[in-house]
């Protein structure tokens, strides 16, 4: 496969994701971003806890979408992040507005 068919298909790829995402969006109540990835969830929990100078956050989501073109399955029943960088939680409005 050549380069340019490479990048022919991840474009192809990430339109598909884009897509998907914007069919799966009112499906969901949070958007949660972090570092590595891109999620959407119905419930999410954080906890900080400090380890020395740094602090570590945990994200529990519930009945969440994972923004990964590579991933076979992007629905997910639960997931568990943890990580000392910046999260992004967001509560998107309401489906009625």
């Amino acid at each position: 496969m050549s380069e340019e068919e490479l990048e022919r298909y991840e474009a192809e790829i990430e339109l598909a994701l884009v897509q998907e995402y914007r069919a799966v969006l009112p499906m969901f109540r949070h958007v949660v971003e972090t570092e590595r990835r891109f999620y959407l969830a119905n419930a999410v929990e954080v906890d900080v806890s400090e380890r020395g100078s740094s602090a570590l956050i945990e994200i529990r989501l519930t009945d969440a979408w994972v923004w990964d073109m590579y991933r076979p399955v992007r629905f997910l029943p639960s997931v568990r992040v943890l990580t000392f960088r910046d999260v992004n939680v967001e509560t998107l409005p309401d489906k009625e507005m």
